[in-house]
């Protein structure tokens, strides 16, 4: 379970993206909401549930939604878990260093993947620990909605993919 919960601030964070960009929540929340999904790479629900955190990426992400990927590893190793998974979305660093991962640390992160939509009002909409077919389609209608659009499938007809499925421990 995540400190954060639903109808609650979300913390701030600003973070470093494996290119060396930095990334702040109150600067993207600027734009739209956040959608932002921390993860370690050894995690194999991590590996199964940001695949679909890319596809809501793809179909919502642009101008007016920020959608963020928050790595408890290191740069090397969150670029090549991105490029063997297809993830496009901006991936950051939270680091392991003194006090070590301070964005996990301030959401209370104890399990990945953990992952948020984030209002432009800084308050949590959706927020998950584990893989959550319900909070995944509950992102994508949430972000329609804020499009004005119409929602779009998470998960194709032909995909088995469980209701829910729990996490890793937290590096932290």
């Amino acid at each position: 379970m995540s400190r954060i919960q639903v109808g609650e601030d979300a913390p701030e964070f600003a973070l470093p993206s494996v290119s060396g960009e930095q990334f702040s929540l109150t600067e993207a929340l600027k734009r739209g909401p956040v959608v932002a999904a921390f993860f370690k790479i050894s995690c194999p629900v991590c590996q199964f549930t940001l695949p679909f955190i890319e596809r809501l990426f793809k179909a919502y992400g642009g101008d007016r939604v920020t959608f963020l990927g928050i790595s408890q590893d290191d740069v090397d190793a969150t670029r090549e878990f991105c490029q063997e998974y297809g993830l496009t979305f901006p991936a950051l660093i939270d680091p392991e260093g003194y006090p070590g991962y301070p964005a996990s640390n301030d959401y209370g992160i104890t399990n990945v993947p953990t992952y948020y939509l984030i209002s432009p009002q800084c308050k949590v909409e959706v927020a998950s620990v584990g893989l959550s077919k319900h909070a995944l389609e509950q992102i994508s209608e949430w972000l329609a909605r804020f499009l004005g659009s119409t929602p779009v499938p998470v998960f194709l007809p032909d995909e088995i993919v469980p209701e829910s499925k729990s996490g890793c421990g937290s590096k932290n």
